[in-house]
């Protein structure tokens, strides 16, 4: 907590996820040091990049790699690259697409606001979102009819809680794009642990932050088609200029993958379960709280911690513990989308067992009052 103390800031407990209002995520000793290395360097950047594309690639399989600032950024980039392509002049005058086609198809329910709305990362390219479906939902025969009134690319989300309606097949989905002609881009801002899979759906450049579980500094990784992959970085000429990824982003991203192709996945998993397992059982125990694991349900392979309160055994709601715990000291910040359902959900994935056990420790302390006391 030494930074914290210099620069007065809030000590956290991060029981939310790979949220970016807290910093994301945890870089290793490893990373933070390529990062901190390459502070100090002069480098020439297009190799750089170079070098991260092709770890990209040979990382996800995938046929070609490229960077950006961050995923947000690289949305707009692969929003531009369908709208200009490798034309020098077109992209230039990007966000102002002329006469070019820039109609960009995606399901109602994937329209999120992650901090922003993601509808915006496609206009800021000169594109204009077009929803397909509706709130409740989009099936692939409704995409199929919007991307028949014509479009330049289909953008698809995979989200553990931000998209809303049935989840989309993804396969199905980029084939019907497919069909007509238009391009697909899959947003897996924090499914990097499943990029293979993204792209085995046939997309044509899956998006993912580095920063989210794979923990580098902030970066966005570009996987996909080599064509596609040419476009997008055609794009760092134009608008893309804005969203470049610094060169201690790009090393310590190298030094993440790295890692990641070291990791004994199975142990890992096997580590998260333990882990959430633990929690859940001792939380089980706590007046008012029925407490379950359940896997992500994106895909992603560990489980988080759900708590449903019962508002009158607990003596506090499940928005008011919410409340208690973030203005505590630690503040402690939990996932906050299944309020409505009196659940509270907890990702463990980054915390120290010193940081879980404050959790449970301040959990007892705010139920100790309720009428079963503790």
């Amino acid at each position: 907590m030494i930074l914290h103390h210099r620069l007065a800031l809030t000590p956290v407990i991060n029981a939310a996820g790979t949220f970016t209002p807290l910093g994301v995520s945890r870089s290793s000793p490893t990373v933070r040091a390529a990062a901190a290395q390459a502070l100090g360097e002069f480098l020439v950047i297009e190799e750089l990049q170079q070098r991260a594309g092709a770890a990209i690639a040979g990382w996800t399989g995938a046929q070609a790699g490229a960077v950006a600032h961050c995923v947000a950024g690289a949305i707009t980039m692969a929003v531009a690259a369908a709208i200009a392509g490798e034309d020098v002049d077109a992209i230039a005058t990007l966000p102002d697409a002329g006469g070019r086609l820039h109609r960009v198809l995606l399901p109602a329910g994937h329209a999120v606001d992650y901090g922003h709305p993601i509808t915006q990362d496609i206009r800021l390219a000169g594109g204009v979102p077009v929803p397909a479906g509706d709130e409740d939902g989009c099936s692939v025969a409704e995409l199929e009819q919007a991307l028949a009134s014509g479009g330049i690319a289909c953008l698809l989300l995979v989200s553990s809680r931000l998209t809303r309606g049935p989840a989309i097949d993804l396969a199905a989905a980029v084939a019907a794009a497919h069909r007509h002609g238009v391009p697909a881009f899959i947003d897996g801002a924090a499914q990097d642990m499943r990029l293979p899979d993204l792209l085995a759906t046939g997309a044509d450049l899956v998006l993912a932050s580095g920063h989210k579980y794979l923990a580098s500094p902030t970066i966005g990784l570009v996987a996909g088609k080599g064509a596609w992959v040419r476009a997008f970085r055609a794009q760092e000429r134009g608008i893309g200029r804005a969203m470049k990824p610094a060169k201690e982003a790009i090393v310590g991203l190298l030094a993440a993958i790295e890692e990641r192709r070291e990791l004994d996945l199975r142990q890992w998993t096997d580590l998260q379960a333990h882990k959430t397992a633990e929690f859940v059982e001792r939380c089980a125990r706590l007046p008012g709280i029925a407490a379950r694991a359940q896997p992500d349900p994106s895909g992603m392979p560990f489980s988080r911690a759900h708590l449903r309160i019962d508002p009158q055994a607990a003596g506090i709601d499940a928005a008011g513990l919410v409340a208690a715990l973030a203005d505590g000291t630690p503040s402690i910040r939990v996932m906050t989308h299944r309020l409505a359902d009196e659940e509270l959900v907890l990702e463990l994935v980054p915390l120290e067992p010193a940081e879980i056990e404050a959790i449970i420790a301040r959990l007892e302390a705010l139920l100790a009052g309720s009428p079963a006391g503790c």
